[in-house]
């Protein structure tokens, strides 16, 4: 007789996984301290602190439920992108709401087209809900807008993923280029555009508000976890039209967010000067890993996120021989998961002291290997 099973067939089926191992597992396993935390595509320059005050202030109301309709920060966040509010979906960071699309949009067996190396938590839900990932490669480590646009047609897809900026490349496309893949998909696909570092990028790689607003198969996700410093308080939120944008309601968890983060999301909108500052302060950290990278032989991409792709110039097994042998000085990185892409390791910005870590472990870690 078979093994009784209390699960569906789709999840009886899945491997029990986590899409990324954090410092905290590694600690944990490997009993090793880590020193620099630049591996996560965090802000280690933290949130301001108007942002820490007012949250702060928020606690003593933690014993109630936030607002399930969410409302003054939808408010302030159409203030802050000029649309309105019902153009606006909130959820528990982009990892929740891409979750949430997938389930909207695919029954099991549905193809969903991505680039290959993508991020890989969107994966992670497209298989969560029995969806045929359709994978379409790099080219010159940049996602191949022709390619999925082939995808999508050949396959008469659904959904379609695209980040820009990239993880985990740090590659981007100019807003022409996304606006005009954008208008060329299908009606009947939808497409995610995964915004999350947006706030990072140069000017003319993000697309206005207006240019997308009217496309109700047009989802664009962001976060308050990157430029905002606010990962711990997982924030996030969709642009669509109202229709799109209130197919959220049916299925969101409708009290998932936090009180005293959402107080501190609403904070991070008013103070311009210090998401200025921060800005500025990942940019520079980005031009030192870069010189670091440079320095050690190695080869920094350009990057638009706050982290940078740095090509070792050979395999994904030497790759990972680096973020192993940094980690044994405490350094904290990644490296993406596929090749071609595996060539390379992946190296967040940070603070003066991770940077001088860094600099100090990367060449013994090289003459180690």
């Amino acid at each position: 007789m078979p093994a009784f099973s209390r699960f569906t067939p789709l999840i009886s089926g899945l491997p029990s996984t986590v899409p990324f191992v954090g410092p905290e597992a590694i600690e944990r396993t490997r009993g090793l301290a880590v020193k620099a935390r630049i591996g996560a595509n965090e802000n280690g320059f933290g949130p301001a602190p108007s942002v820490i005050e007012a949250m702060c202030a928020a606690a003593g109301d933690t014993w109630k439920y936030a607002d399930p309709e969410n409302f003054d920060l939808k408010q302030a966040l159409a203030a802050h992108l000029g649309c309105q509010a019902d153009n606006l979906a909130i959820g528990e960071g982009i990892d929740s709401l891409l979750g949430q699309i997938v389930r909207l949009v695919i029954e099991p067996g549905m193809p969903v087209v991505t680039s290959l190396g993508a991020y890989p938590t969107f994966n992670f839900h497209v298989v969560g809900h029995g969806g045929r990932l359709v994978t379409v490669p790099y080219v010159n480590d940049r996602e191949n807008l022709d390619g999925l646009l082939e995808a999508v047609r050949r396959e008469n897809a659904p959904l379609v993923y695209f980040a820009n900026p990239d993880n985990p490349m740090g590659s981007w496309w100019d807003a022409a280029s996304i606006v005009s893949f954008a208008k060329a998909l299908p009606e009947t696909c939808l497409m995610i555009l995964d915004e999350a570092y947006c706030e990072t990028g140069p000017d003319g790689a993000t697309p206005d508000i207006s240019a997308l607003i009217d496309m109700p198969n047009i989802i664009r996700t962001r976060t308050f976890s990157k430029a905002y410093g606010m990962a711990g308080a997982r924030v996030g939120y969709a642009i669509s039209t109202p229709g799109t944008a209130q197919a959220f309601d049916k299925i969101r968890n409708h009290f998932g967010m936090n009180r005293v983060a959402v107080a501190g999301a609403i904070a991070a909108l008013k103070d311009t000067a210090y998401l200025s500052k921060v800005v500025a302060d990942i940019k520079a950290s980005r031009e030192r890993i870069a010189a670091i990278a440079t320095a050690n032989g190695l080869k920094p991409l350009a990057s638009a996120t706050n982290f940078v792709a740095i090509d070792c110039g050979r395999d994904g097994a030497y790759a990972r021989s680096i973020v192993d042998g940094l980690m044994e000085h405490g350094v904290f990185i990644r490296m993406p998961g596929v090749a071609p892409l595996n060539r390379c390791i992946r190296i967040s910005t940070g603070t003066a002291a991770d940077m001088a870590l860094l600099e100090e472990a990367l060449p013994q870690v090289l003459k180690g290997l």
